[in-house]
């Protein structure tokens, strides 16, 4: 069984998944060969990096950053006092809203993110980041966000860098340099050990990416996710590894779940749910649901695939899907503009008919930008476990654009083309 992300973005996206996992459970698949249940995430090394560290309660190896003997562990493979280690960041959300208020951050320090266009409720986002006092962002291409810094720094992407991503499955994959980057161009693991430098962090910093993972592998050691037994070399041999692999004698684990489950008895256990619906429902001023998602032909907010002229040929710009049915009701044709509006913010985008949509939905993509943001209408609600806003589903009305009013399908496209 596998879902997208689209099964998490709820604000009851937690019991979802919950439901999903009982349901793989009473099917008997975890541990089963060619079984289980997954999430297939965003982005390449989604896995990789969830599992160390890129969450704000999180240390490496899916250890806790409130437990004390993982605040210990960690601190000593780091050779600092375990009291300098922070405590629990804010969910994503939580902290874009705060930029710049009385309370929040004054600076933000943006790494290959272009919130502007990715975030929910993106107008207010944009606002917020206006509001600070330092912007700087690191990224390969000037997408809508590196526009707004103070500062931009062109870092290395991933064809021109040393490391591992890793799969699914929990396979861990050597990822080698293929091209040399344009000169002046850093890797963020030069800029971490800068900043930490010229902060006096304590601790070693290096720039070597394979002594950087033998770091994590001693950082993750006992963890859940634990790399203890692997690193560039042993990768480099062609063994299929996959964690947890705690010792360089350990063949590593293909299949988890085969004999026990990670609870003291051993035993799985499953987790009653109830549906919630969504936050921002349907009613009179606004009748339908706005669904989001993925075009084949671009990836994420678009800031790198907007720029390949043989990609915009496949999917040049942003559309509006609507059923049949709700075109005929609403007038349309499919070669009209129309206006979609939800509580937070409207969008505009040519219609199109499609039986592949719901009568009571319409889907938009979300790799577009200016007058065709869709993230402008999305709501910032959160599953109160995971901090997941619920970006897959609010309220809107949909309109036909008068001929003499709002931009004209050749502004979108040449808005989206630039």
């Amino acid at each position: 069984m596998l879902t997208g992300r689209g099964a998490e973005q709820h604000v009851d996206g937690t019991d979802t998944v919950s439901a999903a996992i009982s349901l793989a459970l009473a099917l008997g698949l975890p541990g089963a060969h060619r079984g289980g249940y997954g999430a297939l995430t965003g982005q390449g090394n989604g896995q990789g990096g969830r599992e160390h560290g890129q969450k704000a309660d999180q240390l490496p190896g899916y250890r806790s950053i409130e437990d004390p003997a993982d605040r210990a562990h960690v601190a000593a493979v780091w050779g600092v006092d375990p009291e300098l280690l922070p405590r629990s960041g804010v969910p994503a959300v939580q902290l874009l809203s705060s930029l710049g208020t009385e309370s929040g951050p004054r600076g933000l320090f943006v790494h290959g993110s272009n919130v502007v266009v990715s975030a929910p409720r993106a107008g207010g986002v944009r606002d917020r980041l206006a509001s600070l006092d330092l912007l700087v962002v690191c990224d390969v291409v000037p997408s809508e966000t590196a526009l707004l810094a103070d500062y931009v720094l062109p870092v290395t992407q991933w064809a021109e860098e040393e490391g591992t991503m890793t799969s699914l499955e929990g396979r861990v994959l050597r990822r080698r340099r293929h091209v040399d980057p344009p000169a002046h161009v850093r890797d963020e693991l030069w800029i971490w050990s800068e900043l930490a430098r010229r902060l006096d962090a304590p601790g070693t910093w290096s720039t070597d990416a394979s002594l950087v993972f033998d770091e994590l592998a001693r950082a993750s050691a006992g963890g859940r996710a634990d790399y203890a037994g692997l690193s560039h070399a042993r990768l480099d041999t062609g063994e299929a590894l996959h964690w947890p692999c705690p010792d360089p004698d350990h063949p590593g684990t293909p299949r988890l779940f085969t004999d026990r489950f990670a609870t003291p008895s051993g035993r799985a256990r499953m987790v009653p749910v109830r549906p919630v619906g969504p936050d921002d429902d349907v009613h009179a001023e606004a009748p339908l649901h706005l669904v989001t998602g993925r075009l084949l032909a671009h990836y994420q907010s678009g800031a790198q695939t907007r720029r390949v002229p043989a990609l915009c040929d496949a999917a040049g710009g942003p559309h509006v899907e609507l059923h049949p049915s709700l075109a005929a009701r609403l007038g349309l044709d499919g070669a009209e503009l129309v206006r979609v509006t939800s509580a937070r913010g409207s969008m505009v985008a040519p219609a199109r008919i499609t039986r592949d949509v719901r009568p009571d939905t319409v889907f938009v993509p979300f790799h577009f930008a200016g007058d065709s943001l869709v993230n402008a209408l999305t709501n910032d609600a959160t599953d109160p476990v995971s901090g997941m806003p619920e970006f897959k589903v609010c309220a809107v009305r949909v309109e036909r654009v008068a001929d003499d009013a709002g931009p004209s399908a050749a502004r979108v496209l040449q808005e989206v083309e630039s």
